[in-house]
């Protein structure tokens, strides 16, 4: 696939946004990227664009997990447990995802990325337990949860913050601060585990992804500052399920009229 020069700026630029996005929120990363990628920079495919987006949110999710781990943010016994199972799933769903048609993809994400904020909304009052941990109490739920979410982010080619975020805080009651930044953990390997699948199926943009990851340095790390100041004035988990809505509605206005399209 051969891009032009405005192409590879539109994906830095795109980067910058997705970094900013998983910094804040922990997920969002590849709610943004697949249709940046699809609608923004203009890559044909929907499974390259899907393909490279999950290698460039992997890597920007590492960089947003180094500035939480610094901010004391992390739960580690929490993220590597749910990460565990979670890439066993995303191995599964991303096997499964390479053969449903791509318009098809986006609109069942649109409509996935619809029902998560709302139970996001639903529970945005909820402090959560300072004190939350994972051990043998809690245990089965979080590596329950973990194998869903990292089906999903398998099948849809995405890092899953997004579903991941919502999975932890209801495993283990954690508050959403902390959730943002453990989250990073399996954003990390479901990234990781999705692109390589991908990525054997010659489905990745490596020139595309550099310039994207670039961008989503920088742009985590202005998201890990911004996170700390909403949470403490309660508004990270309005943000974020804002953030699914507005993207949600914008995939399935234009995967709906691809499809339409199609059919005509």
């Amino acid at each position: 696939m051969s891009l032009d020069t405005a192409q590879y700026i539109s994906g830095a630029c795109s980067g910058g946004l997705v970094g900013f996005t998983l910094g804040l929120v922990g997920g969002g990363g590849s709610i943004l990227a697949v249709p940046l990628m699809v609608y923004l920079v203009g890559v044909p495919n929907p499974h390259v664009a899907i393909g490279t987006s999950a290698l460039a949110v992997a890597a920007n999710a590492a960089s947003g997990l180094a500035q939480h781990a610094r901010a004391g943010t992390v739960k580690w016994s929490c993220g590597f447990l749910y990460a565990s199972s979670g890439v066993i799933g995303a191995l599964a769903g991303a096997t499964l995802g390479k053969a449903v048609d791509g318009q098809k993809l986006l609109l069942l994400f649109a409509l996935l990325m619809i029902g998560v904020g709302i139970l996001m909304l639903r529970g945005r009052n909820s402090r959560g337990v300072e004190g939350a941990a994972c051990g043998r109490h809690n245990a089965p739920q979080v590596l329950g949860y973990g194998l869903g979410t990292g089906g999903f982010s398998g099948f849809f080619g995405i890092g899953g913050g997004f579903l991941i975020v919502p999975g932890l805080i209801a495993s283990t009651r954690m508050p959403i601060l902390n959730a943002v930044g453990t989250s990073l953990v399996a954003v990390t390997a479901f990234g990781l585990t999705t692109a390589l699948s991908y990525a054997a199926s010659g489905l990745v943009d490596w020139a595309l992804a550099a310039v994207f990851v670039a961008g989503g340095i920088f742009g985590g790390t202005l998201g890990t500052r911004a996170a700390r100041g909403l949470s403490s004035r309660g508004g990270l988990t309005t943000v974020f399920a804002i953030l699914i809505f507005a993207v949600a509605t914008f995939m399935l206005f234009r995967s709906a009229s691809a499809l339409l399209d199609a059919a005509a």
